[in-house]
């Protein structure tokens, strides 16, 4: 159909990251057609943090990104009169993958021994920035731990060397470079965020303002094919990797799939997620949210959630049934 090729919508997306695991979630509906099929020309390039695939579509470079919801709301707080600020219109990662890592021979097994310790992340990371919430949920003070700052390549290896006693980072992305650096998996103790009383949302599609104004619809069909894509790689893990290894040929497919695996279970197949409907979001907790990200970022304005999230595009339930597929 030439006339129906004509009007196909061209939408430049960008990942919140690297080519890894995770990015399989996109990768999957672009190699199997399934945006295509929805009238719709789909680019995907990687991305090298949250924080610059917000700015990158709030300033038109992309249509379309991967990003966390915590730093969104963040840019919303602090960037309260920027044009077309990327919204927010599904939620992948329904629990945020935040976590505090230990080694067991430190003796910390739970967020109380945290009191009193040396704990490391890079300034931007989302788990340091949000960890006046896990504090506060644990009853820990938050002067009571002394912070280090460090480029994200060496924040595990200071781990390692002993130079300060716990790290936060995203749950999946830690572990596997503890394990990289010679650390067996039976002595990291993790603390995800979500499982210590912080229900902060994870990561989100977002859309520019601009884009969603115009193009409604382009966006409710990017919604569906991805939904089509992520029963998909649910229910085929290894074959998704494979088409990750497509992209880029330089990973490590054993080590990626682990690294989805891990992705998959603690923020999409999550008792959350399975609550309030892959892709949904629910008011009072986004509520909640805006104004612990607000407290603990320090924005300069109180954050709006309605302003950050526009739910009307969602596919139907039953197309965004992930559960149906899910081995478990």
């Amino acid at each position: 159909l030439p006339a129906a090729q004509a009007q196909e919508t061209a939408i430049k997306f960008q990942l919140d990251w690297r080519f890894e695991g995770p990015a399989a979630l996109f990768l999957v509906p672009a190699a199997k057609g399934y945006f295509k099929a929805e009238g719709l020309n789909v680019s995907i390039d990687a991305g090298n943090g949250s924080t610059g695939t917000i700015s990158r579509v709030a300033s038109g470079t992309y249509d379309m990104g991967f990003t966390d919801m915590a730093a969104l709301m963040e840019f919303y707080g602090n960037n309260a009169n920027v044009p077309n600020k990327p919204v927010a219109v599904m939620m992948v990662y329904n629990n945020t993958p935040a976590a505090v890592l230990a080694l067991k021979k430190s003796g910390i097994k739970a967020p109380a021994d945290l009191s009193g310790k040396k704990l490391g992340a890079p300034v931007f990371d989302g788990g340091r920035k949000s960890w006046p919430i896990f504090a506060k949920a644990n009853g820990i003070g938050v002067a009571s731990v002394a912070w280090t700052s460090m480029d994200p390549p060496l924040r595990e290896t200071m781990l390692v060397r002993g130079d300060i006693d716990a790290i936060t980072g995203f749950s999946f992305t830690s572990l596997l470079n503890l394990e990289a650096r010679g650390v067996k998996t039976d002595d990291i103790v993790v603390l995800p965020y979500a499982q210590h009383g912080v229900k902060l949302y994870g990561n989100a599609i977002v859309a520019s303002e601009e884009f969603l104004k115009k193009n409604p619809e382009a966006v409710k069909r990017f919604l569906t094919a991805f939904s089509k894509g992520v029963k998909d790689v649910i229910a085929d893990p290894k074959a998704a990797i494979a088409t990750v290894k497509a992209r880029d040929g330089i990973i490590n497919e054993a080590l990626e799939l682990r690294r989805l695996q891990l992705c998959l279970d603690a923020t999409v197949l999550t008792p959350d997620a399975k609550d309030e409907g892959f892709g949904n979001v629910l008011t009072p907790r986004l509520s909640l949210m805006a104004s612990q990200v607000s407290d603990a970022f320090g924005t300069k304005e109180r954050v709006n959630p309605a302003a950050v999230w526009n739910g009307a595009l969602l596919p139907t339930e039953a197309e965004r049934n992930i559960f149906a597929v899910a081995k478990k």
